[in-house]
């Protein structure tokens, strides 16, 4: 299928909405239909003013047509139309004090072109400022391999936690190894060990009754699909109408962690649901959505489990993310192979999948 990106520009002080796309006549043809559209030779791209109902309308021309990738739009904004979200956001941030050096724009421009996330982004922007600001009055390529360590050791010293060194780390690989060109210059650091920490999980009868006590047939909704289908709460959130398939009975996960593809599987209990779910709430383009139509809040999804196991009684913090691994031990202890849970569940490595052995019980016995 065809592919359109939108990306939020700023021309002439004015918000728009960008719509890159490969050279395609359909698609020229269609953007012609779109209300006063113009072409940024800046920006490489077509645009038109960014208002609700042009959005709408953009999803609704390119619907069956093309697929209207809004990652990078949206952000993790959940739908906000907000400058403030994207990447050219992160060029035009504030900084901290007069002297602050920030973040080169090719730095922040290699992170776009590589499609890291906007919120992986914003980590390596932020811990790669805080680095070259650690040596101000020093240039980049000046800094040998020592002071590197001791700006790490600088950092371990002042309590950060190991997942914050690793991201620092990787910032400042990236700009060493990517942004200069120079390879595996500095893969001899030494990176802290991460916490091996096994997954919480809790029982199927929890899990029932906390959908059990929901509010409505969305949240009911909602906490049924984390669960059955192992999802993470960004890949619900991020759920189309469109990538529920009732014939095949599987759910499309398009552009989840790592940007990889997925399938995962669909209930017929929740499918039931979900119809129940679509005609009294009638979603637009997101099954999931909040004010106006924009997809749904991460904060909100987890608000709504929450309750839901205060309500069940359930004496434990309970989270999006410990329904998805309940849903893969259960399947472990049910019998069902690894490799088909680490498909499911989109891991890259069968060693991430093989923790949920250390916590499933009887398993397939």
């Amino acid at each position: 299928m065809k592919n359109i990106t939108l990306k939020h520009l700023l021309v002439n002080g004015k918000k728009k909405i960008g719509l890159q796309f490969f050279p395609d006549k359909v698609i020229q043809a269609l953007i012609k239909e779109l209300p006063n559209p113009k072409w940024s030779s800046e920006f490489q791209m077509a645009y038109i003013d960014n208002v609700p109902k042009n959005l709408n309308l953009v999803f609704n021309t390119f619907r069956g047509v093309a697929w209207v990738n809004g990652k990078y739009f949206y952000g993790n904004s959940h739908g906000k139309s907000d400058i403030k979200n994207n990447f050219d956001a992160i060029k035009e941030k504030e900084t901290k004090t007069q002297n602050w050096k920030k973040c080169p724009t090719e730095y922040i421009r290699k992170l776009e072109v590589a499609h890291y996330s906007l919120q992986t982004a914003k980590s390596y922007t932020s811990s790669f400022e805080r680095f070259i600001n650690h040596y101000r009055y020093i240039e980049l390529n000046d800094l040998s391999d020592l002071e590197i360590k001791d700006y790490l050791i600088h950092l371990q010293r002042k309590g950060l936690s190991k997942s914050s060194i690793n991201v620092a780390i990787n910032a400042i690989k990236f700009y060493y190894e990517v942004v200069m060109g120079m390879p595996n210059r500095f893969y001899n650091i030494d990176r802290p060990r991460k916490d091996k920490k096994l997954p919480k999980v809790i029982s199927k009868e929890e899990v029932r009754s906390i959908i059990a006590h929901t509010n409505n047939i969305k949240h009911k909704c909602i906490v049924s699909l984390l669960y059955s289908a192992g999802l993470r709460r960004s890949e619900l959130i991020a759920l189309k109408i469109t990538d529920i398939d009732s014939k095949r009975m599987v759910i499309n996960i398009l552009g989840a962690k790592g940007n990889k593809d997925r399938v995962t599987l669909l209930s017929k209990k929740v499918l039931t649901d979900l119809r129940i779910y679509f005609k009294e709430w009638k979603p637009d383009i997101f099954l999931f959505e909040g004010e106006k139509g924009v997809k749904y809040g991460g904060s909100s999804v987890l608000q709504i489990v929450k309750k839901a196991a205060n309500k069940a009684g359930i004496n434990k913090t309970v989270t999006p993310h410990m329904l998805r691994h309940s849903f893969a031990t259960h399947l472990l202890e049910a019998g069902t192979d690894l490799r088909y849970i680490q498909s499911l569940l989109g891991h890259g490595s069968s060693k991430t999948t093989e923790i949920y052995t250390h916590v499933a019980v009887n398993q397939g016995v």
